[in-house]
């Protein structure tokens, strides 16, 4: 690879251009965040069963992120390394969401009937399409950041200023995927996707999507078109050691030397970060649903559950907007506590404090529609308040979750001399293994407590507390020099 790194740094616009693919992808996964878990109840699945169709998020980004980026790496393709992955990446997408936004019409035309509760055959093809989607997010994401990496070309000011665009337009992205996801008059432009199979909450559906599918798509080609790829050329070097083996053989090899390689410091990096994650992803699977059932006190279908969940989406808009703004001050901050490592702790604190109070929230809300009914659906101005606060305070610790522990794993892995592309990535696995917990067990779990989202939220208050304890007690303190290279770290989306 030594080509590679005699090349020069690249002009900023084409930097920009390939950062700007983060907004596409970023608008799909907000969409993905707060409205497929009560479009597939729309369609059927209880409630206790929806977070096992989550499971394809953790497992593509456990098995296939390492396996494309590894990939690209070593694609010898005329058309670049990166480039072919960001194709079928988008192409993917684009097939995802047509399956997902039409699951409903396709399944009345398998022969479901849409008098029953629940259609199978809608369901079976929204499944297939939402793993297509995950899976295709995943491929999209690692060759785009690489890419990133092959433009600057070693130059660390412009590999931290394309990590900053990157994050910039997640931002973007987000914010403008939530707000599609808060708007529900959006299908009155394409008033073709109201049908008899598919209700006003899955027409908004279908027109977001329709919207995510154009940006994607427009991004994709001004990058494919006007962002040069050289092709690929492997070294001597590289040839000999891969010589006599399968590429699959190649990529189990280094996945087990970085495992047997990694000191103590990150075993307990990578501890802390799995107890965080499973304070995180009850709030990731079911935050716009409690706000259509215990804060607006409506069922699926009905009016009131989904103008809860819009406003859930407005909520999760204006935690995106805290969280583009926090994630400026996550370096003077750490210096004002006394370091990162308590930084993390206190927003862990903070997390914990914000997942309990959804009980008080809801049974607020309850009390309300107990005395007058007409609130079902029409919260008090102070439960609304309250409930955006919540969406709205957690992009603080949200901001920390997506800088510190990779600032970390850079300084742990730095220190010990252990490869740190290897260790930022194994740090994922840490981070979707307890999402695949999380997901196996919170559905079941809430059932067992009596239904709805609140004993999930309180399982995430609960390991929030362990974690902001488990932060402070096992984790080494970095030197101040090393912490420096937190103000080089990137926010990003794990799924």
């Amino acid at each position: 690879m030594e080509e590679q790194q005699k090349r020069e740094p690249s002009p900023l616009r084409k930097m920009v251009a390939v950062s700007s693919i983060a907004a596409g992808i970023q608008f799909g996964w907000a969409l993905q965040l707060s409205l497929l878990t009560p479009y597939v109840q729309t369609l059927g699945v209880p409630h206790a069963w929806a977070s096992f169709i989550w499971l394809c998020g953790p497992i593509s980004g456990l098995v296939v992120q390492p396996i494309v980026g590894y990939s690209s790496d070593r694609c010898k393709s005329a058309f670049g390394r990166r480039r072919p992955f960001i194709l079928a990446g988008t192409l993917f997408v684009a097939i995802s969401v047509i399956l997902i936004g039409y699951a409903a019409d396709i399944g009345q035309l398998a022969g479901d009937d849409i008098t029953q509760k629940t259609r199978p055959r809608a369901v079976a093809i929204f499944v297939v399409g939402f793993w297509i989607l995950d899976v295709a997010n995943n491929m999209l994401q690692g060759p785009c950041r690489a890419f990133l990496g092959d433009l600057a070309a070693g130059d660390q000011r412009k590999t931290r200023t394309a990590n900053s665009f990157y994050s910039f337009f997640m931002a973007v992205g987000n914010v403008l995927g939530y707000a599609a996801g808060s708007y529900d008059g959006l299908h009155k432009i394409f008033p073709f996707t109201k049908t008899d199979a598919c209700n006003v909450f899955c027409a908004n559906l279908k027109s977001c999507f329709f919207f995510a599918i154009v940006l994607l798509l427009v991004l994709c080609i001004i990058v494919l078109s006007c962002v040069n790829d050289p092709q690929f050329t492997p070294s001597d070097e590289d040839r000999g050691e891969e010589a006599g083996k399968t590429h699959f053989s190649c990529f189990c090899g280094e996945v087990c030397v970085a495992f047997k390689g990694l000191k103590r410091p990150m075993w307990l990096l990578m501890l802390v970060t799995a107890v965080n994650w499973i304070a995180w992803f009850p709030y990731v699977l079911f935050d716009t649903d409690w706000m259509g059932r215990e804060v607006y006190g409506g069922d699926v279908g009905e009016a009131a559950y989904d103008a809860g969940v819009h406003q859930g989406a407005l909520g999760l808009m204006l935690n995106s907007v805290v969280l583009a703004v926090a994630s400026l001050g996550v370096e003077p901050l750490g210096r004002m506590v006394g370091g990162v490592k308590w930084l993390w702790s206190i927003v862990n604190f903070i997390l914990a404090i914000c997942m309990a109070m959804t009980v008080l929230i809801t049974k607020v809300a309850e009390k309300e529609r107990q005395i007058n009914p007409a609130r079902i659906g029409h919260p008090s101005v102070n439960v609304q308040a309250g409930a955006l606060a919540f969406f709205s305070v957690l992009g603080i610790p949200l901001a920390v979750t997506y800088s510190v522990p990779f600032a970390l794993a850079s300084i742990y892995s730095s220190t010990s001399g252990a490869g740190q592309g290897l260790s930022l990535g194994l740090l994922n696995v840490a981070i979707v293994i307890p999402q695949m917990v999380v997901s196996a067990i919170s559905g079941p779990w809430d059932a067992w407590f009596g239904g709805g989202n609140l004993p999930a939220f309180v399982l995430g208050a609960g390991a929030a507390a362990v974690c902001a304890i488990l932060a402070i007690v096992l984790l080494p303190t970095p030197k101040k020099a090393d912490e420096a290279k937190l103000s080089s770290m990137n926010m990003g989306s794990f799924h």
